[in-house]
């Protein structure tokens, strides 16, 4: 006869065969007793003056919910960690911003072939191509402002302004032009242009890098001085650059009017005209222009009437009234000399360029 609890054919296939197997699934083991929230008093503290059968354990006191709990904070640690981690070593930080390209500049001399015309500045412009010029920094006008794909117009025109300052800094300003300063052009370029800027000036060399008359018009004071205002001309225009910058083109032409230094101011001092051409390419990336400033690209500059043997890296050296350029050309070049490659260019002054008829001097 079959046990208590147990039907007469035995246990069914797949059910618990013994009593205590028939509540192993509700058996709790020691491990649950212990990770338990509610831990039953014992008789003795029943008998006591506890009012509850039962008290909480905090999960902090007990050994598993601690491993637990530490376990935790290190995994909350170590993703930090690595969040860290990854934000400064990350393979797919923003590209810096390129620095700024060294300039590259052409100065050409251009040799009158004939006489320099003198006379008085008021009949000399008048009788020049520079007539209908307009004085100074009036003549360096902004075009019409429109925005790019990837430049507002407060952007474009920031360019615009910039460089138009640097036009009028370079060409115009008459501490420029004796060469008694630099700071009010060197303060508009971008810091990674300094360098060659300083040596520009301090050693001027006729190589398409450090001609200080490719970054400024500059003259010999102790040779000549200004006779009357600047005459200006010219265009300025506006460019993307690819995504990240915007280019700038000016193309101005400065007429200058000139005496001998330390001659009086009168007609008799023998004023002449001085003709400079300067095509600048600027290029401003979005740093550039947050701190209102320029990359010079390239700087292409014709003047004259110059002597093409006059060394124009320094400072330029006119031909004033009543002067004639010799038959002797630029400085020679030699292919074999290693080192920085010079090579001194010099062009001829068209007569339609020197005021016509010659104009009489003014008796005083």
């Amino acid at each position: 006869m079959t046990g208590r609890g147990e039907p007469p054919e035995g246990t069914p296939e797949g059910l618990p065969s013994g009593g205590e197997d028939e509540y192993r699934s509700v058996v709790f083991d020691e491990s649950f007793v212990r990770a338990a929230r509610l831990q039953e008093f014992s008789a003795q503290e029943r008998m006591g003056q506890h009012a509850r059968a039962v008290r909480s354990r905090s999960a902090f006191s007990l050994r598993s919910g601690s491993k637990q709990a530490a376990l935790l904070v290190v995994l909350l640690l170590m993703a930090f960690g690595t969040a860290i981690y990854m934000g400064v070593r990350h393979p797919y930080q923003a590209p810096e911003t390129p620095k700024a390209e060294p300039a590259r500049m052409t100065v050409i001399p251009l040799a009158p072939q004939k006489t320099v015309v003198g006379g008085s500045a008021v009949d000399l412009f008048a009788h020049s191509p520079a007539a209908q010029f307009r004085i100074g920094a009036e003549g360096v006008n902004l075009p019409a402002v429109s925005r790019t794909d990837h430049f507002a117009d407060s952007q474009v025109t920031t360019a615009l302004t910039t460089a138009k300052d640097y036009i009028v800094e370079s060409s115009l300003d008459p501490d420029v032009l004796t060469g008694s300063a630099v700071r009010p052009v060197r303060v508009l370029l971008d810091p990674g242009q300094f360098e060659q800027f300083d040596r520009s000036f301090s050693s001027p060399v006729d190589d398409g890098r450090h001609e200080a008359t490719g970054w400024v018009v500059r003259f010999d004071p102790s040779k000549v001085a200004l006779a009357a205002e600047v005459r200006v001309q010219g265009t300025l225009s506006f460019a993307e650059a690819g995504a990240g910058a915007l280019e700038v083109i000016s193309d101005h032409t400065f007429t200058y009017a000139l005496r001998p230094a330390g001659a009086g101011t009168g007609a008799a001092a023998g004023v002449s005209l001085f003709t400079v051409r300067r095509e600048l390419h600027f290029r401003f990336d979005q740093e550039d222009l947050r701190q209102h400033r320029a990359e010079l690209e390239t700087a292409y500059v014709q003047a004259g009437p110059l002597a093409c043997s006059a060394d124009a890296a320094a400072a330029l050296r006119p031909l004033l009234a009543g002067q004639q350029a010799t038959a002797q050309g630029p400085a020679g070049t030699d292919p074999y000399a290693t080192g920085q490659p010079t090579a001194s260019l010099c062009g001829t002054l068209s007569p339609s360029s020197q005021p016509s008829p010659a104009p009489a001097p003014r008796r005083s």
